[in-house]
């Protein structure tokens, strides 16, 4: 018996070294070393200003903007508070919030169905894409903000639309973040 429980004991040791330090510290070495700027969080600064991550969603209010999905990240967008509500469709909480969204998407731009994306938290709540769907929805409300036709906006999100993964994984998706800080860039509002 203590032989086994010796084996045991070693075997969790030598386990936990591996794959509890070893791994990790190898990871993180080749993250560092081949995608520094990924493995950093691809913040973005723009005047010596930290603006966000290209990786979190962040919250995009008013008219002027995209909007980004709503988040069920704690206050909103915490990665420190990283998790979707997982509340099912029939779930009255769901229902709620989902209706105040669809009111306050509509409210903004049509009556035209509001895409789902715009309504419904992601399973991280961290989400900083959208679809290219929601997008084009967003974009008669901010040509008319700003002051642009719709095709410059609709031009806008397409050179911000990201391909699938390897032409195969995931889905096609919009960076709000980028896209806003490039409409920033193209067609400043007066506030």
């Amino acid at each position: 018996m203590r032989k086994l429980l010796l084996i045991s004991l070693r075997y969790t040791l030598v386990t936990t070294l591996l794959l509890g330090l070893g791994y990790p510290l190898l990871v993180t070495v080749i993250a560092q070393s081949l995608w520094k700027q990924r493995a950093d969080g691809d913040l973005i600064v723009k005047d010596g200003v930290l603006i966000g991550s290209r990786w979190i969603g962040q919250s995009f209010t008013g008219p002027r903007y995209f909007h980004s999905r709503p988040s069920a990240a704690g206050n909103g967008y915490d990665a420190s508070a990283s998790g979707g509500s997982n509340w099912s469709p029939s779930n009255q909480k769901f229902v709620d919030r989902t209706s105040a969204s669809v009111s306050v998407e509509q409210a903004d731009a049509s009556t035209a169905p509001v895409p789902v994306d715009l309504v419904t938290a992601s399973a991280s709540g961290l989400d900083p894409d959208i679809t290219p769907a929601a997008a084009d929805y967003q974009a008669p409300r901010i040509a008319k903000v700003r002051g642009l036709t719709l095709e410059q906006v609709e031009t806008l999100i397409r050179n911000h639309t990201q391909e699938r993964d390897f032409g195969l994984l995931g889905e096609r998706r919009v960076n709000v973040l980028a896209l806003n800080m490039a409409l920033d860039e193209s067609a400043p509002a007066a506030k």
